[in-house]
């Protein structure tokens, strides 16, 4: 997380204005290009994006009060993997809107698509798949999340593509997946 100003800002805004949310609602979380997002091409870098993702999903949770839920139980989510596509560049000073919604779970993760907007146009879309580990070890099972939150008031069954991506992208236990010298 390299956006202290941002989650500072993002931190008071929830606590003074923004309404609250059901973790299963979608958070919009506003944002405007600075000069730091900028890459030599003067468009927000491709790594920045990702950071933002960040701030958009702990937006939603904080809203939810799921933050809270899940500290107390002594978790903490962690990216097991990420894909984001674009569409149209960002560009100083521009407003922007990153909208992040759960969009489903399977055995072993949490999944969210998370939109990139300006005026209503997609500018990038991207979908991560994380999962919430335990201070002390292990990871949380999605059933287990799904209790801690109250259950879920819509099927959160994953659309095919989601799960053929999460099937490719998954790096087996076995020894197979070793770097060569």
């Amino acid at each position: 997380m390299n956006l202290t100003f941002r989650l500072l800002l993002l931190t008071l805004r929830i606590r003074l204005s923004r309404r609250r949310l059901s973790l299963w609602d979608e958070s919009r979380t506003p944002f405007r290009v600075t000069l730091t997002d900028l890459d030599p091409l003067r468009h927000v870098n491709n790594g920045k994006y990702l950071s933002l993702l960040d701030l958009g999903r702990l937006d939603l949770m904080l809203r939810s009060g799921f933050w809270q839920v899940v500290g107390a139980r002594g978790w903490y989510p962690v990216v097991a993997a990420q894909t984001i596509t674009y569409k149209r560049s960002l560009t100083l000073g521009q407003r922007f809107e990153l909208r992040s919604r759960v969009l489903g779970v399977d055995e072993r993760a949490v999944y969210m698509e998370q939109t990139f907007t300006r005026h209503g146009d997609v500018v990038a879309r991207a979908v991560v798949q994380a999962r919430f580990l335990r201070r002390t070890g292990g990871t949380v099972r999605p059933d287990e999340l799904l209790a801690a939150a109250g259950g879920a008031p819509r099927d959160l069954t994953l659309p095919d593509w989601v799960s053929a991506w999460a099937d490719a992208v998954r790096i087996s236990g076995s020894g197979g997946d070793r770097v060569r010298p």
